[in-house]
Formats: structure tokens, C-alpha cells, sequence
């Protein structure tokens, strides 16, 4: 396994500890199901996810503020999500805001407007994209402990993320539109000669239909790729080390050089960690925000 080079970010059957603890903590089979290390840093993640959900509903709820560096520290994140990625990717579409303004009707009464339902009509896919980002997130920042891993350097792991994220694109897309709305809108108004229509509109029908499927193949290509090369990079630059014999001069040289390598390339690894749960939200976001407004 020494001279695998992506054996440091596959995923196994047990836990790899340092000798003195074993070397190997096996994981249970529960029934047909064998446990896999991925599956249980999945399962901290969500774990950790709904911890800081909770805590942060808790926290706010009767509108009080959040205090505490730990608990700011989330709002923050929760909050830039909400400011500057769905509400303004999404928009506000054809419900707007209501006036909460005073008015009078026909016969000079005085009458209050509708309040709306949400604070944002956007707000309403919040929960989703809050969900994605702190997962991703989490299951990201994870691999960033020693003996540990990142989820999300699995293709099979952001695989279903992305299935994940499809299926809300088609669900809040149906929800606003149909569900043969939905499909119907992948095609544009076209003002183009009727000879035409027969032939170009089931054409760029299926171009947008191949290029949804596309879009969300693509998310969790680049969240797969960016993470495993990571810590793949890092696993390069520690295998330097064990090329030379000890008594080589030349580990001396390639050692700390290898150590310093190892500790730019993992600060850079939280900076993805971030960067990468970011993009993944936000292109979901992008996709409901095309599905629930088609043109």
C-alpha cells in the first residue's frame, strides 16, 4: 500500500491509526452492510451539520442575537449564503415583496397590504443550500485531521450529492412551474418562422435536457477532482521522504523541504475546503434559480 500514491485518499473497510494503536481499527458489518470509513465521517458530518443547525436555530429564535465567537463564527457563514448567494442569485421572481405600506380601497377606508409569507421569496431554498454548504463543509474540513479523510474525494460521495441537488433543481422547478412545466421550460420562446419550429424546438429541447444533466455531473466532477488532488499533492510530497535512506545526505535536504511543501500545500487545502463547499452551493443555487425562473 506504501507505493500507492492514492492510498491516502481511498476509501476502506477500517480506520488507519498510528502503529502504537494498532495500525488498523476494522468498522462493523451491520447485517449485509459493511461500514466503510467514508460512510462513518459521513455520518459525523451530518451529525455536526445538525449540531450547528440546532444550535444556531436556538440561538435566534425570539430574535435574540448570537453570542459567542464559536456561534458567530456560523451565523457569519449562514448569513453570507443567505446575502450574497441565493437571495441575489435567485431573486425575487414574479412574487416580489408585497408593499407593507397603508393604503385606502374604493371607498376611502383605511386597509393595510398583504403581508408577505417569507422574508425573502428566496428564503424558501435556504434550508437546501444551507445544508449543501455546511456538509460539504464539514466532510471537507474533516480530511484535515491526521488518520482521517475527506468524504467529498469520492467520486461515488459527490456523485449522489449532485443527484441530490438534481433532484431539488427538478422538485422546486415542478413545484413553481409543473411538472411538465418544468420540462417544458427547458426549451426557450423562440421567435422564429413556424416552417422551423417542428425542427428546432424538440432539437434544443434535448441540448438542454443533455446540458442539465451535464451541469450536475460537472458539480460533483469538480468537487471530487479538487479535493482528491489535494490530498493527493500532500501525499506526494511526504513520499519524498521515504525515497532516501536515513543516513542519505540527502534526506536531510529533502526532508524539511518535503515538511514545509506538506504545511503550504494543507493551508491551501482549508482555503479549497471553504472555496469548494462554496461553489458547490452556489452552482446549486444557480440551477434552482434557472429552474424556478426560466426565462
Amino acid at each position: 500500500m506504501s507505493g500507492d500514491t492514492f492510498h491516502h485518499v481511498r476509501d476502506y473497510e477500517y480506520f488507519e491509526v498510528p502503529q502504537f494503536l494498532g495500525g488498523e481499527w476494522p468498522l462493523p458489518h451491520i447485517g449485509p452492510l459493511h461500514l466503510t470509513k467514508f460512510m462513518v465521517l459521513q455520518l459525523v458530518a451530518a451529525a455536526i451539520v445538525f449540531w450547528i443547525g440546532t444550535g444556531l436555530a436556538k440561538r435566534v429564535s425570539g430574535g435574540r442575537p448570537v453570542s459567542g465567537r464559536w456561534w458567530n463564527f456560523w451565523e457569519t457563514l449562514a448569513l453570507y449564503m443567505r446575502d450574497n448567494v441565493v437571495r441575489p442569485t435567485i431573486g425575487e421572481g414574479h412574487h416580489g415583496h408585497e408593499d407593507h405600506g397603508h393604503g385606502h380601497d374604493d371607498h376611502g377606508h383605511h386597509q393595510h397590504a398583504p403581508v408577505a409569507t417569507h422574508a425573502h421569496p428566496a428564503d424558501q431554498y435556504l434550508p437546501f443550500i444551507w445544508s449543501c454548504f455546511f456538509y460539504v463543509l464539514i466532510c471537507n474540513l474533516l480530511g484535515a485531521i491526521p488518520w482521517l479523510g475527506s468524504a467529498t474525494g469520492e467520486i461515488n460521495v459527490t456523485g449522489a450529492l449532485a443527484i441530490t441537488a438534481f433532484g431539488a433543481t427538478v422538485f422546486y422547478g415542478s413545484k413553481e412551474l409543473s411538472f411538465g412545466g418544468f420540462w417544458k421550460a427547458l426549451c426557450p420562446s423562440m421567435d422564429v418562422p413556424a416552417a422551423l419550429k417542428p425542427l428546432l424546438i424538440p432539437m434544443i429541447w434535448c441540448i438542454e435536457l443533455l446540458g442539465l444533466f451535464i451541469k450536475h455531473g460537472v458539480l460533483a466532477v469538480r468537487l471530487f477532482a479538487n479535493i482528491m488532488a489535494g490530498h493527493t499533492v500532500i501525499a506526494v510530497f511526504l513520499g519524498f521522504i521515504a525515497t532516501f535512506e536515513i543516513n542519505n545526505v540527502l534526506f536531510y535536504m529533502v526532508t524539511p523541504a518535503s515538511i514545509a511543501a506538506q504545511i503550504g500545500v494543507g493551508m491551501l487545502e482549508l482555503f479549497v475546503a471553504f472555496l469548494q463547499a462554496y461553489i458547490f452551493a452556489f452552482l446549486a443555487t444557480l440551477f434552482i434559480g434557472t429552474a424556478v425562473h426560466p426565462h
